[in-house]
């Protein structure tokens, strides 16, 4: 398991068994993760398999909500874009990382799809459903900020543009007041109110007041532990303060880190995505596909102004990129010459697959803590589950178990306490030491001031790579393993 991967294990484990979970702003995104993990732990117990069947779960429920635009995209565009999304290394790679991005994208494409669906018929229903998805939304990370402004600018600004443009044919692109495309008026007895009208304005209080209780209500219930940690609700709200600083110091890469990202792991997505948006723009007859190309351009956009930078977050990208990679597919098809076309497409399809598919498989499979790819970022190295699997004999051979006595003086050891979680005399130091712990798990670096401390009463054992640029040293006590 990555680092990230281990710290958020470790929250688990700690709601698991003892029922307390304490958002903190300062260091760690929003609490939905855990709570949707706890009844994959109830269920398969606390492993590596329960926890991250959830994100893998959410990954496949990306897709299907890709299909759920077939109503914008028409059914060979949202096949296409869902196939794209199935099989894009990124996607596929993260979808089984225990970390937030994929319960992030899951929302914010459930959220979209909601507020389409309310768009097409403005009830109050379909509004609190887009409240409760929103919630999840905010509830899951702090950057929910930025996608949030981004949908809606898009939105709203492809409306615009096919009203200048003058050429909408698969929508209206100017809902008059009394249509049911206009979401914020409400009728009251079968005539649209003024805005100034006082039975207007309370039916429209009436309209938002529930989609707007039921945000507060779960994103409040979620960050206050239900209620078990009432300031977590209060910290929630400051949690851009603490992300604004620590995006401007920590990750920091060049402006066009994603850029290059995208084109070493997704390029096929990352030409179509740039073909559907040409598309888009150029031929004006879809507001979807206009929305979803500013959506993707600008989210690539905003993400690369903030010097803070990390591969997953690439998975923001794939979604809109497959989307209006999809449009221009089917754009291609239509003209002149349609079967040339039609054939030109299918190729150009199926060839993206397949380049992104068998670099899915070399990635997710073979090469998944090989730092030469994109998604490869400061991931533990394979190696390390030889300590995990050592330190496991020496607990069984010294008859403790796993009452064994553990000393962990490294600074760097995650995800070393997911992967001991079920010893119980554990403790991390992160400084050198003097100890008489039957096991000492330091660094490389440390060896030169730690092996003096310890002396001869302890045996050097080995060194395990963790991740590149940190080798972990096991030191085992010689009188409880009778090493001479």
């Amino acid at each position: 398991m990555h680092h990230d991967e281990g710290v958020n294990g470790y929250f688990l484990v700690h709601l698991f068994r003892d029922y307390v979970y304490r958002y903190d702003p300062a260091n760690y995104h929003g609490p939905t993760l855990y709570y949707f993990a706890l009844p994959s732990a109830y269920l398969f117990g606390l492993t590596t398999f329960a926890i991250r069947i959830v994100t893998a779960v959410f990954g496949v429920g990306t897709v299907w909500l890709t299909l759920k635009l077939r109503s914008r995209l028409g059914y060979p565009a949202a096949l296409v874009a869902a196939s794209l999304i199935a099989v894009s290394p990124g996607a596929v790679y993260l979808s089984r990382y225990f970390i937030h991005e994929t319960l992030f994208v899951f929302f914010t494409l459930a959220m979209l799809a909601a507020a389409l669906r309310y768009h097409d018929e403005p009830a109050r229903r379909h509004l609190v459903i887009v409240s409760v998805w929103a919630a999840l939304l905010f509830a899951t990370k702090e950057t929910a900020l930025i996608s949030a402004a981004v949908l809606l600018g898009a939105f709203s600004l492809a409306a615009v543009y096919i009203r200048f443009r003058g050429r909408a044919q698969s929508e209206p692109s100017t809902p008059s007041p009394t249509s049911n495309e206009w979401p914020l008026i409400v009728e009251v007895d079968g005539k649209v109110p003024g805005l100034l009208n006082r039975r207007g304005i309370r039916k429209l209080f009436a309209h938002w007041i529930a989609p707007a209780v039921c945000f507060v209500l779960i994103s409040g219930l979620l960050y206050s532990s239900f209620l078990s940690n009432p300031r977590g609700a209060v910290d929630a709200l400051r949690t851009v303060e603490f992300w604004i600083r620590t995006g401007r110091s920590e990750h920091t890469h060049a402006w066009y880190q994603y850029l290059g990202w995208l084109w070493r792991e997704e390029s096929p997505l990352l030409v179509l995505g740039a073909i559907g948006s040409v598309a888009a723009v150029w031929r004006a007859d879809s507001r979807f596909g206009i929305a979803a190309a500013l959506w993707g351009t600008a989210l690539i956009l905003a993400y690369s102004i903030l010097p803070y930078k990390t591969p997953w977050l690439t998975l923001n990208f794939i979604i809109p990129l497959a989307l209006v990679g999809s449009y221009g597919v089917i754009a291609i098809c239509k003209g002149s010459r349609a079967i040339w076309r039609r054939l030109f497409a299918g190729a150009l399809v199926l060839s993206a697959l397949a380049i992104l598919a068998c670099r899915s498989v070399s990635l997710s499979f073979y090469h998944y803590d090989d730092d030469g790819y994109a998604y490869v970022y400061a991931h533990t190295r394979r190696e390390f589950l030889s300590l995990v699997q050592k330190v496991e004999d020496l607990a069984g051979q010294s008859g403790k178990g796993r009452d064994i006595s553990i000393a962990v003086t490294s600074t760097d050891y995650w995800p070393l306490p997911w992967y001991l979680r079920d010893y119980t005399s554990v403790g991390y130091y992160g400084k050198v030491m003097k100890s008489t712990d039957a096991l000492i798990i330091g660094s490389e670096a440390q060896a030169p001031e730690l092996e003096p401390l310890l002396g001869e009463q302890y045996q050097r054992l080995d060194s395990y790579l963790l991740r590149p640029g940190v080798n972990l040293v096991l030191y085992a006590r010689r009188d409880i393993f009778n090493i001479n």
